[in-house]
């Protein structure tokens, strides 16, 4: 048998560019999902060595636990349903238990916030707490304050929300401010 020196050869030059276009090809018509976070505006950062927090009346923070169990608990040992959440928010936030909140309709109860403008929410978790029910609390939380927002700016304004001016949204968010604290209370 001959032996021939010859040996057919794939030509590869061209590989590189396939490749590249089929990296191009793929970025292109690729879809990247954007996670959006939780919309919170931060506090300024305090001076080292300096305690910045307001003094806080008790009756003025509602405390929300969630466990290792992702069990809700509110004001340490009630367990509650998560669809129970949004409604104790808002009669805690709207409940007027000084009397200086002339559009609330709360139950002025005394053992409860003084005004929307004093109340804190605190939220707690565990280590264990999955991120789920974390965020479905912070939905319930945020719920709460919008239903109050809505209603303030119908009372008040004749107006939903989204119809307002700035200067009303302004007016509506100081009446009701998104007061959590994920930090531990004092």
């Amino acid at each position: 048998m001959r032996h021939s020196k010859f040996r057919p050869e794939i030509n590869a030059g061209s590989m590189a560019d396939i490749a590249f276009l089929l990296l191009i090809f793929f970025l292109v018509t690729a879809t990247i999902s954007t996670e959006e976070g939780i919309n919170r505006m931060l506090q300024k950062e305090c001076p080292q060595g300096v305690d910045c927090t307001p003094p806080i009346n008790k009756r003025n923070i509602l405390k929300v636990m969630i466990n290792d169990k992702d069990q809700i608990m509110v004001e340490g040992n009630t367990i509650i349903k998560l669809e129970d959440l949004k409604d104790i928010a808002k009669d805690f936030l709207d409940n007027n238990g000084d009397g200086s909140c002339n559009y609330c309709n709360g139950k002025k109860d005394i053992t409860s916030s003084d005004n929307p403008k004093e109340a804190v929410i605190s939220l707690q978790n565990s280590k264990l707490t999955s991120y789920r029910q974390y965020i479905a609390v912070q939905n319930e939380l945020t719920r709460a304050y919008y239903e109050l927002r809505k209603s303030y700016a119908n009372n008040i304004f004749h107006k939903s929300v989204d119809d307002l001016t700035k200067k009303e949204f302004k007016q509506v968010r100081e009446a009701y401010p998104f007061i959590l604290s994920e930090a531990e209370t004092k």
